[in-house]
């Protein structure tokens, strides 16, 4: 075979590849669209929105399992799931139902919501309510001191937590720079 010959091969079968890792994602990313869609209508909640922490706590595994116990594609915690549970007024619970998909997107949308709706004072209630979703809101009472009680940058400035802030980034990043 001939040099010309092998160079147009090898930028076919490049082509190929990132035409098929485009389209695995893009089918990745709407796999559970319908679920993130009903729970998003819901909850009230950007369906984007939703997709961005789906995408950021499992990249769109289902059967994703976290070191502490979180479950699915939003990693769900117990402590949320039973609240959720409590809330929607479902038993019997067991945090296992949580594998679900349907199930996963429902309580980790709820959760998101009431998070987001825990801040309503500051200049981007997403930041902390993101920060409370990855942290918790212990961590998040603690770096709210001052101006960063309702100032996003300061909030995210007093932030110890390197990993959370990268988290926060991320998700905003895939949400908002749509």
């Amino acid at each position: 075979m001939r040099r010309g010959s092998l160079l147009i091969l090898l930028v076919i079968l490049i082509l190929d590849f990132v035409l098929g890792a485009w389209l695995y994602v893009r089918w990745r990313d709407a796999k559970f669209g319908t679920e993130i869609r009903v729970a998003a209508s819901r909850y009230g909640v950007d369906p984007e929105l939703v997709r961005s922490v789906v995408w950021q706590e499992s990249r769109f595994q289902a059967d994703a399992r976290g070191t502490s116990g979180e479950i699915g594609l939003m990693q769900i915690m117990g402590p949320a799931a039973e609240d959720w549970a409590v809330a929607e007024k479902i038993e019997p619970w067991e945090h296992e139902m949580c594998a679900d998909p349907g199930t996963n997107t429902m309580v980790g949308t709820w959760y998101l919501a009431k998070l987001i709706k825990r801040y309503p004072d500051t200049d981007d209630p997403l930041v902390y309510a993101l920060a409370d979703y990855n942290a918790g809101r212990t961590h998040v009472l603690r770096w709210a001191q001052g101006p960063a009680q309702t100032n996003s940058a300061a909030f995210l400035e007093a932030m110890t937590f390197p990993g959370t802030k990268k988290y926060i980034y991320s998700i905003l990043k895939h949400y908002r720079g749509r």
